[in-house]
């Protein structure tokens, strides 16, 4: 099932304002003119594939089992994620299998082994202070954001999910950690055909790949089943550089940006019914890289670099088994979509906050407009509490000093919505 990423975004004034993504080619020598879309006709998108039920004995990632009681709904709800749980105070280390994608599409091709150095650099992978931020999003100023402030106190060397999940659990400044190694292996290229792929071209002159989302769902299942090194101890993570998915059969459905999923498997198989319920679980995901410019950055001025990607690492870590269901909530980010999944990114899009130099493709868009800001930009997360409806919260305090944090970047989040417990979705 495909569901809103990002289609309108509320500004702090109520005015709402598309989110576009966008994407440059590489070798488009000689490839047919693309598809000309207007900023309005772009909605950036997520979806996740799949789902699987663990058990006792299933061989998957590390993870634990907790209950929170919402008290909104009166309701105790259960939920898998990643790692072990906090209260042990211990640290768990994940690998990821990466592999870059070169993609062929519409005659032009878009090298993941371009953006993989910049994407290893990142702080998705990378230690790096939490304590502050140097910028945040504000869709209510005219370039989309404003001066940070402080951040995460207690976690001054951490990788980005790591701080995000001892933020969520209160654990900051503890023995408690979920980490991330990379294993890196040989790119895979990937002939997409007609007409399962096309090339779209924004205001900004700048090209994506756009691509079939259920062929490439299936293309990338298909990878998981037949890959020597897959392990369903592993997250298999597929990078690639600007390739967007488009929905119902029309290219003009755009953008899926990434995904993540689960799935049951014998071996390197699609899954078996005579596994007793006990199948291996294969976690993975998909993220594109996007250049700055991609998108207007007046209205999206996170949603570049690594922060596809940020958004899918957390709603692993977060829901690894697509099967974490909560009582129905809405955002500034879906609305007026009730959804009632555990996924961490998705209330939050199009928020997002500074981190680490980054010095990979901060040039200007081929028209020639500046956005590039010489930083990586992680997306803002909702943590558990929010979901829960529990107030106050019991995650690390936020800046000001009440009701707890609901996202990682609490009271920098510039919507009211996530600094306190939200309401039941409208009916």
């Amino acid at each position: 099932m495909i569901r809103p990423f990002a289609g309108k975004l509320a500004l702090a004034a109520g005015v709402a304002i598309s989110i576009p993504f966008l994407a440059s080619p590489a070798n488009a020598a000689g490839a047919p003119a693309p598809l000309v879309v207007p900023d309005s006709a772009l909605h950036a998108m997520s979806t996740t594939v799949g789902g699987a039920k663990p058990q006792p004995s299933t061989r998957t990632v590390t993870h634990f089992f907790r209950t929170a009681v919402n008290p909104l709904a009166a309701t105790t709800f259960g939920f898998n994620m990643v790692g072990q749980d906090p209260a042990l105070l211990r640290s768990t280390t994940i690998t990821v299998d990466v592999t870059p994608l070169n993609v062929n599409v519409g005659g032009a091709t878009f090298n993941g082994t371009d953006i993989l150095q910049p994407t290893l650099n990142s702080p998705v992978f990378t230690n790096n202070d939490y304590t502050s931020t140097q910028f945040v999003s504000d869709p209510a100023v005219a370039n989309g954001h404003t001066t940070g402030g402080t951040l995460s106190p207690g976690n001054p060397s951490n990788q980005l999910e790591d701080a995000t999940m001892r933020s969520q659990f209160n654990e900051q400044g503890t023995s408690y950690h979920l980490l991330l190694t990379t294993v890196v292996h040989p790119a895979i290229t990937i002939d997409v055909p007609n007409p399962q792929g096309t090339l779209i071209q924004t205001a900004r002159g700048v090209v994506a790949g756009d691509v079939d989302a259920t062929w490439w769902s299936t293309r990338i299942q298909n990878l998981n089943n037949s890959l020597s090194y897959a392990d369903p101890t592993h997250l298999q993570l597929y990078l690639t550089d600007n390739v967007m998915l488009f929905t119902m059969d029309n290219p003009l459905s755009c953008c899926v940006i990434g995904f993540h999923g689960a799935s049951e498997v014998v071996g390197h198989g699609t899954g078996s019914g005579h596994g007793n319920g006990n199948q291996p679980i294969q976690t993975f995901a998909w993220a594109s890289y996007v250049t700055p410019g991609f998108f207007n950055p007046q209205r999206a001025w996170t949603l570049q670099d690594i922060d596809p990607l940020s958004h899918e690492i957390s709603e692993w870590a977060d829901d690894p088994f697509i099967n974490n269901f909560v009582q129905p909530w809405t955002s500034p980010a879906i609305a007026p979509v009730c959804s009632n999944v555990l996924e961490t990114g998705d209330p939050v899009v199009g928020v997002g906050f500074t981190k680490e130099t980054n010095t990979f493709r901060q040039g200007p868009t081929p028209n020639g407009t500046q956005v590039a800001d010489g930083f990586y930009h992680p997306e803002d997360e909702a943590l558990l509490p929010w979901f829960m409806r529990l107030n106050p919260s019991p995650a690390q305090i936020n800046q000001g000093g009440t009701n707890g944090r609901y996202t990682f970047m609490a009271d920098l989040n510039p919507f009211p919505v996530f600094h306190a417990a939200p309401p039941a979705c409208p009916a």
